[in-house]
């Protein structure tokens, strides 16, 4: 036998000497430069075997992770090297923004030096909690800055602040045209839909949509994401189209949108928001069934997703949560109303929607007095927002038939308390509840504080003449007097002299008889002679005026019979009205039954046979054998009984006869 051969001893990979680092980190920045960011992740973890340490690949590793969109694994890499002295800090405020943990973010930017990027992650932190004007003074530092997105930030920034108008001169400043990028051109034109310029910002988003179109199409871009990039574009053209009237072209375009099922979600979201706000109560089970497309998928509850939590604005997210109250209040789904309402004070406790919302599920139940104290205590909790609650309040308590809790509500809104609308509102309703002094103290706290008030629209030559007027009805004839009087010397007006000879006249005939000859006499009247005026019984009918009447209204008549026109019957077709033919039937339209020719159908005997097994009777046959009292009924018998040969007839012998 041949020996065996000896097997060559096989090399252990782990004999292998390890490939430089050198080389490893070409390979890594190969990887990132191609975006290829897991397979850069595997060859910074292979530079950390050989060195756990390296700052550099620690680096390189975070940065893979999240521009991968791996932000959990980032912020785990962060922590599972916090002993190391490397700064992360700036990554982990970024990984922190991302998870919308906005306030941790924040406070990892503490203390850490003023940079561009630094300032730039502050700035939009700051943005998405909805500090707006704090974000604006970030943006304001970083003008001089190289950052390519800073003045598409700001002016949005601008927006949100509700600094609109001063968008056109923050362009000025930073020295840039709004067409400079299809982005800056969006947010100009958001500018000026906020200052009601809709027609200009139509066209700059025209412009926009255009050079995005150019501008992305020329980076190479897909048509699928050219369009999603554009989407918030084509929402606000459509809202544009919205405010100018233009409903079908507007529905139509958000009803596209939303066909589409877009990947920007957001822009998603605020095209079905504004087509359920401008259909109203109309498809609400339809704008249920498209709001349930936002919500988290898992939750049993309405909640919406998670990355629309992230971009969407705190305005934008109030609106889509009211919007699906309103709807499930117009479907009557009260339990699911009530239960949001319930929730939406801990996602908005900044804003008065909630309250107001929850205060409109108590009407819709008919609890208005639960919602006028749910609104009461707020206003009292947050007196610097209860102009909109108050308001709301007054306006349930007036629906209700509680005029004092409205009256109350009006005057606690110091802004319009004092004003003629809100005046006259107060004083109507104090005097349907019956508090006539409580309504001229209202009058009287008005006319005060308009007579120390310094401003040139003053409102007193209106209230005053309304409050004499009140008063006189209430009978206070020596407070309107006084009224009427000072009107006079005021504003020399003739109606408050008028008024004022009135008043006087019941209370000092003297008085009155002196300001009676400030009137203007009217003219021909000069020879009118009062006295035996006042003596007459009347004015009499003129002789001949009557006559004169009745020949007028004649004429009249005779004009009207004039100007009528007798117009040409018409006729069917094929009708001769020469040779008409038989005259037709008087009685074609009464019913079958009620006609002279009418003869009911003969009842089928036949439907009397027996039916049921050998030997059964019918119920006539037990009619016929019962005793009867009738003269026919013994008549009958009798001569039956006389001729025992007879016998019953048949069923088709009694037909036949019957035809007979």
């Amino acid at each position: 036998m041949a020996p065996k051969s000896k097997e060559k001893p096989k090399t252990s990979a782990s004999s292998q000497p390890p490939p430089a680092i050198e080389d490893l980190f070409t390979t890594l920045d190969r990887h990132i430069q191609r975006s290829e960011y897991e397979q850069a992740v595997k060859v910074a973890d292979q530079v950390l075997s050989i060195a756990p340490a390296d700052e550099d690949a620690i680096r390189c590793k975070v940065v893979a992770l999240v521009k991968d969109d791996k932000i959990d694994d980032a912020l785990s890499v962060i922590h599972s090297f916090h002993k190391l002295p490397i700064d992360l800090g700036f990554q982990k405020a970024y990984c922190l923004y991302r998870q919308n943990k906005l306030d941790e973010a924040l406070e990892c930017l503490r203390g850490r030096e003023r940079d561009s990027e630094t300032l730039l992650l502050e700035a939009q932190i700051l943005y998405r909690l909805g500090k707006t004007d704090a974000c604006v003074d970030v943006y304001r530092k970083l003008q001089n800055s190289e950052i390519e997105t800073a003045e598409v930030n700001f002016v949005a920034s601008l927006v949100s602040a509700g600094k609109a108008s001063q968008v056109k001169g923050a362009l000025e400043s930073w020295k840039i045209k709004p067409t400079s990028s299809f982005e800056l051109a969006f947010n100009t034109a958001c500018s000026l839909i906020e200052n009601n310029n809709y027609s200009d910002a139509e066209q700059l988003l025209l412009a926009a949509r255009r050079i995005g179109q150019e501008t992305l199409t020329d980076d190479g871009f897909a048509d699928e994401d050219i369009e999603n990039e554009l989407a918030p574009i084509a929402v606000q053209l459509a809202y544009v189209q919205q405010v100018l009237g233009q409903t079908q072209e507007s529905t139509s375009s958000y009803a596209d949108i939303i066909k589409r099922n877009l990947a920007d979600e957001s822009s998603l979201a605020v095209a079905v928001n504004n087509l359920i706000a401008l259909k109203g109560s109309k498809d609400v089970s339809d704008g249920l069934r498209k709001l349930d497309r936002l919500k988290e998928k898992d939750s049993p509850n309405f909640q919406l997703s998670q990355t629309l939590d992230a971009k969407l604005s705190q305005k934008h997210k109030e609106a889509i949560y009211a919007n699906r109250v309103l709807l499930l209040l117009h479907a009557n789904k009260m339990d699911q109303a009530r239960e949001l309402c319930a929730a939406l004070p801990g996602l908005f406790p900044e804003s008065v929607n909630p309250a107001l919302l929850q205060a409109a599920v108590l009407v819709r139940e008919n609890k208005a007095a639960k919602a006028e104290e749910l609104l009461g205590q707020f206003a009292e909790k947050f007196p610097e927002k209860s102009k909109s609650v108050l308001l709301a309040r007054a306006q349930i308590a007036a629906s209700a038939s509680h005029p004092h809790v409205a009256a109350e509500s009006l005057s606690k809104i110091t802004d319009i308390q004092h004003f003629p609308a809100t005046v006259a509102t107060i004083v109507a309703l104090k005097e349907r509840a019956g508090d006539n002094d409580g309504a001229a103290a209202t009058l009287d706290s008005a006319i005060n504080w308009w007579s120390n008030s310094m401003t040139e629209n003053n409102k007193l030559g209106i209230l005053m003449p309304q409050a004499a007027s009140f008063k006189l009805r209430h009978g206070q004839e020596e407070e309107a007097s006084r009224l009427y009087e000072e009107i006079v010397k005021k504003h020399k007006s003739t109606d408050a002299l008028v008024g004022l000879v009135t008043t006087l006249a019941r209370v000092n005939v003297e008085k009155a008889e002196t300001y009676e000859k400030q009137l203007k006499p009217l003219p021909g009247l000069k020879a009118v002679d009062v006295d035996n005026l006042e003596k007459t019984s009347g004015a009499k009918p003129m002789e001949g005026a009557a006559a004169a009447a009745s020949a007028m209204q004649e004429e009249v008549k005779k004009e009207k019979a004039k100007k009528k026109r007798k117009r040409k019957p018409k006729y069917p077709k094929g009708f001769d009205p020469a040779n008409p033919g038989p005259p037709p039937d008087p009685e074609r339209w009464l019913p079958r039954r009620e006609r002279s020719s009418y003869r009911p159908k003969r009842k089928d005997k036949r439907a009397a046979q027996i039916r049921g097994s050998q030997g059964a009777v019918t119920k006539q046959e037990k009619q016929e054998a019962a005793p009867s009292t009738s003269k026919s009924n013994q008549a009958t018998t009798k001569s039956a009984a006389a001729d025992p040969k007879t016998k019953p007839s048949s069923s088709k012998a009694s037909k036949k006869k019957s035809r007979r």
